[in-house]
């Protein structure tokens, strides 16, 4: 879209909702998969590395958020580097033909990224949650100071979330019409429970409770603006979406100076109605930035955005990417790993609770994960090991927290 086009102003709700739907649910045969991995980063004394610091180290590869005249080159393998406000670094992939493709390029440049910072004595952590540091913001951009100053009225765990935790995301295509990405995202949403308490394995977070919890990441979440997070559902996502995007209130608003803070309960379904809070009409770029700022569990741009999974030790990430791309392998599998996942729908809280301390996610969990096995190509291994380790009850852990140079069982 050109910047003309971008500029256009917005005049009605059902327009805005009509271009939600079209940009945010890409029709076509599921072909792809992409990931996003999170990383912690300290340096040899434990602390954070300054941005300055990590703009040295990443050289060309620095994004121009830390390094403004960075050419922000992709990582060999065809990666993007960002800088998350804590000072964690993601890496998100290109989108791949097969899981296969996908872990040898990302391994690859997670690789290549541990060298980069190793030689300036910082090291990438593939840990979930910081145990040991307080939340601290690095980046100072005027989306994330808004960002703090609106989760700070909520409570702790928006800074937590923002400076102290680490993510695994799985990207897939959204589906070849309208009824197969209805099939998609309700499996995807429904099993993702199950799929929080498999892979959790952050139970300490430096500035949350020590309260037993499985995934104090996934808790960060759950704790935050659940306006912003839960998409309400009548089983038609792609209208369901769209309405709720129009009806989340605005976190910020880009304009030309450092404050960015949007009207306090505003939505963007107000603003259209109403530009007189703001002094002008919302534009299509204005919507499209607002997208950015929801972060439901499945996050609908283009493809489906799988978020509800903790950053996992090593290479493991590769488990449930593999396990989602069998998952959604064919229609008759879409349904049983849906039916499979019923009894533990919604379960949210709880999952991210008990994790494999119930029973119930134990099983749900194991049965998900042998359906995945059995129809993958290349992970089914990897993917009953997995299972067996849920049947067991135990969380996925690490002999190291530097990326791994060793390949998953294939």
């Amino acid at each position: 879209m050109s910047s003309n086009e971008k500029s256009l102003e917005l005049s009605s709700r059902p327009a805005a909702e009509a271009y939600v739907a079209s940009v945010c649910f890409k029709l076509g045969p599921p072909q792809l998969i992409g990931a996003e991995l999170e990383f912690l980063t300290h340096t040899a004394d434990g602390d954070r590395p300054s941005l300055a610091h990590l703009a040295i180290a990443l050289g060309e590869y620095a994004p121009r958020s830390i390094s403004p005249d960075s050419p922000a080159s992709p990582l060999p393998g065809g990666s993007a580097v960002t800088v998350e406000p804590g000072g964690q670094i993601e890496l998100s992939s290109s989108p791949y033909a097969s899981v296969r493709e996908l872990q040898d390029a990302l391994d690859a440049d997670a690789r290549f990224v541990d060298v980069l910072l190793g030689a300036h004595s910082v090291t990438l952590s593939s840990v979930p949650a910081d145990a040991d540091r307080a939340a601290h913001r690095l980046l100072v951009l005027p989306r994330y100071c808004a960002m703090e100053n609106r989760f700070t009225t909520i409570g702790p765990y928006g800074k937590l979330m923002m400076c102290n935790t680490a993510a695994a995301q799985i990207s897939v295509d959204a589906g070849a019409d309208r009824a197969d990405v209805t099939s998609r995202w309700r499996m995807l949403e429904t099993i993702g429970p199950a799929f929080v308490a498999a892979f959790a394995c952050s139970p300490k977070l430096h500035g949350a409770p020590d309260d037993g919890w499985a995934s104090q990441r996934m808790r960060t979440w759950l704790e935050l603006d659940g306006s912003r997070t839960d998409v309400p559902s009548t089983g038609d996502p792609i209208s369901d979406y769209a309405r709720w995007a129009l009806d989340v209130p605005l976190l910020c608003i880009r304009g030309d100076t450092e404050n960015w803070e949007a009207p306090e309960g505003m939505s963007f379904a107000e603003w259209i109605a109403d530009e007189s809070r703001i002094g002008r009409r919302p534009t299509v770029a204005d919507l499209e930035y607002h997208l950015t700022t929801l972060f439901p569990h499945v996050r609908a741009c283009g493809h489906l955005e799988v978020r509800y999974l903790d950053a996992q030790p090593d290479n493991q990430w590769v488990v449930p990417a593999a396990a989602f791309d069998a998952l959604l392998s064919n229609p008759d599998v879409v349904e049983s790993a849906y039916r499979s996942a019923l009894d533990t729908s919604g379960r949210w809280i709880d999952a991210a609770r008990y994790g494999l301390a119930d029973a119930e996610f134990r099983r749900v969990a194991e049965d998900l994960l042998r359906l995945a096995a059995e129809n993958s190509t290349d992970h089914a291994e990897s993917l009953f090991l997995a299972a067996e380790r849920c049947r067991r009850g135990d969380i996925p852990t690490s002999s190291t927290t530097r990326p791994s140079t060793d390949r998953e069982p294939v």
